[in-house]
């Protein structure tokens, strides 16, 4: 049998345009506005202008590299993978899969620098991003608690193979330069999590993206990476979950084993892509669906802040303890905090949503937050359950007249379509850096953009 890397290249390489179904076309161009969208905040944040001005500063007079998004300046590919990455992930307008991966900042970004670089077209930049998303996310749907157990973040971590496939494909690669990619990412993927438990800022999706771009260029100078780099003894599995026979440490659902069989099992006809949530809340994406399912309840029965006794809400046993068990940093079951799972939820009944430009870095307790939430998050009790669906909370409101109200997430509540997206996302615009009109032709341009002769008309509609 080939090798896994082999399958995946073969796939990979020999997807077209027309073997996409009309909804993985639909989520690529949702995922790439969601994504830019997220650029365009971060592009404000200090988180981002740091980033920016590190590779401006570093990278001054290069002619043959890529656009930095909003800025407009040239750099390396690698510096404006690490740049634009980092931006994606400070807007805090992620796409998020099983929780912990965000695949699109490290994929959009190398998409948008491999269809600039390559001058390709909107069904090539389409391909190439349904490709990413779908090889990536089975590579890390099974394993991502396990990889996080070992003291990695697994996001950066299979990032990595998600930005070069997306680039690599958008770039023509031939099938034996993408199993050579996909390999070369093997010795390349990092992160850790002792950094963020210690007072500092991990190093996650920017540097993948960057070493994406190095994997990227050394498989097309001809490097060869090996074959069974990802199963093989001592190979990416290995390192990053303890073993390559598909034990497992922890899982969202309980389950100790897997197959490697399952990531590729059906592929092109069964679309993991199409689990990718949007997070269109700025917070902790187990948080997002706490907001929407209890506003929901609320709506439906009428309730109101002043009627509720105490809500309860049972939620999958991982979403409790952030990042991963192994190493808690948040432990949601303690006392309500600002900022935590009960204070969204508090949220939820109080004002029935949460607004959309509320940015990441904005005090949870500042004078704009409604004191009725800070009170109402102290009788909010977050009860974990090893049965419960991903971003799927059961929400019970107990109402001071004695009666009781239920409601149960799906965990697609922030699985939508193109349209919806665009609607939902327009709740940014107050907080963006450019006007109202040209965030509406980006979404026109992400809605249309199979039709685009360039894809990368996308990179200058984001500049100030």
């Amino acid at each position: 049998m080939a090798s896994l890397s082999r399958q995946l290249a073969q796939w990979i390489v020999g997807l077209r345009y027309e073997d996409l179904p009309a909804e993985v076309i639909d989520r690529a161009k949702g995922v790439t506005l969601h994504n830019v969208a997220s650029v365009l905040i971060g592009s404000q944040t200090s988180a981002g202008k740091q980033a920016v001005k590190f590779i401006t500063e570093e990278e001054s007079a290069v002619r043959n590299g890529a656009t930095l998004l909003v800025y407009g300046t040239k750099v390396t590919k690698g510096g404006a993978a690490f740049a634009n990455s980092e931006m994606a992930m400070t807007g805090g307008k992620l796409d998020s899969f099983r929780m912990l991966t965000h695949p699109g900042t490290s994929i959009v970004p190398s998409a948008l620098i491999a269809a600039e670089t390559g001058g390709v077209s909107g069904k090539e930049f389409i391909t190439g991003i349904a490709a990413a998303y779908e090889a990536m996310e089975r590579m890390a749907a099974d394993f991502i608690p396990s990889v996080m157990a070992r003291g990695f973040h697994a996001s950066p971590v299979f990032g990595i193979f998600g930005a070069a496939i997306a680039a690599g494909k958008i770039l023509r690669m031939t099938e034996d330069q993408m199993n050579s990619c996909i390999g070369l990412c093997v010795s390349l993927a990092a992160s850790n999590l002792a950094g963020l438990r210690s007072g500092g800022r991990m190093l996650r999706e920017g540097a993948a993206v960057r070493n994406a771009m190095l994997a990227v260029a050394l498989a097309q100078q001809g490097h060869v990476a090996g074959e069974t780099v990802l199963e093989g003894d001592g190979g990416f599995y290995h390192a990053y979950t303890g073993n390559n026979v598909g034990k497992l440490t922890y899982s969202f659902v309980g389950d100790t084993q897997t197959t490697f069989e399952k990531i590729t099992a059906g592929l092109g006809k069964e679309w993991m892509f199409l689990e990718t949530l949007y997070r269109i809340y700025s917070t902790a994406g187990y948080n997002i669906a706490h907001i929407d399912v209890t506003a929901k309840l609320c709506e439906e029965h009428n309730i109101r802040y002043e009627d509720v006794e105490r809500v309860e809400a049972v939620v999958n046993w991982l979403e409790t303890q952030y990042p991963t068990p192994a190493f808690i940093s948040r432990k949601e079951t303690g006392p309500a905090r600002p900022g935590g799972t009960a204070y969204f939820t508090a949220y939820g009944v109080v004002k029935r949503g949460f607004p959309v430009e509320r940015g990441l870095g904005v005090d949870p307790a500042g004078a704009d937050v409604p004191k009725e939430v800070l009170e109402l998050m102290k009788r909010v009790t977050i009860i974990p359950s090893n049965e419960m669906t991903l971003f799927g909370p059961r929400i019970t409101i107990f109402t001071k007249d004695g009666k009781s109200h239920t409601r149960q997430g799906t965990g697609r509540e922030f699985v939508w379509d193109f349209e919806e997206e665009a609607r939902r996302i327009r709740g940014v615009i107050p907080s963006l850096p450019i006007p109202a009109a040209q965030f509406e032709t980006i979404i026109a341009t992400c809605r249309d953009l199979e039709k685009a002769e360039r894809a990368d008309k996308l990179i200058q509609l984001t500049l100030k």
